[in-house]
């Protein structure tokens, strides 16, 4: 899993232009690190692979479930309220903090056979559904923050096992 810092979590990702084998292997090898890991969403390039591809496991506020995968996303809509709700990541283990999203998204893209899809969202759905197309452009959640909040997310992530061990002033400046 890449964490906070490391350049790949950090650099927009290439569009995905040869479907078959390779990507469905990439597919499942996803599926299957975000629910060891577990979380509910996981972005290629948070497994080092610089490529639009992401999977989602997730429930929306009504407890209705999601499952898929979109290759070449795009965050075509938001809408309703903006929510400032906790939001954690597979790439910052351990630490959350209050981000503002908005309460619905729409995402467009295709699926694993080039096929268009759409994908609408709302509440703790359309925060994933942000929150995985934001990691595919090189952004992580800290970036949504307001300065004192994350600052205190960047300090705590320097405390943790895994931050004292990457942390340096590059990935300082990237994150």
């Amino acid at each position: 899993m890449t964490l906070l810092g490391e350049e790949a979590l950090h650099t927009p990702c290439a569009e995905v232009t040869e479907f078959g084998p390779g990507l469905d292997r990439l597919i499942e090898d996803m599926f299957a690190t975000m629910y060891a890991a577990p979380g509910v969403g996981l972005a290629a390039n948070q497994i080092g692979v610089g490529l639009r591809v992401f999977v989602f496991d997730c429930p929306d506020d009504e407890d209705n479930r999601h499952l898929g995968h979109v290759i070449n996303p795009r965050l075509v809509e938001t809408g309703g309220v903006t929510v400032r709700g906790p939001e954690g990541c597979l790439s910052l283990p351990g630490l959350e903090a209050g981000t503002p999203r908005h309460d619905y998204a729409v995402v467009e893209g295709v699926d694993r056979h080039g096929e268009e899809v759409r994908i609408q969202g709302t509440g703790f759905f359309a925060r994933c559904l942000q929150h995985e197309c934001d990691h595919l452009d090189g952004m992580v959640y800290p970036q949504r923050l307001d300065r004192w909040r994350r600052g205190s997310v960047l300090r705590a992530a320097r405390r943790t096992p895994w931050g004292k061990k990457a942390w340096s002033p590059a990935a300082e400046e990237r994150a």
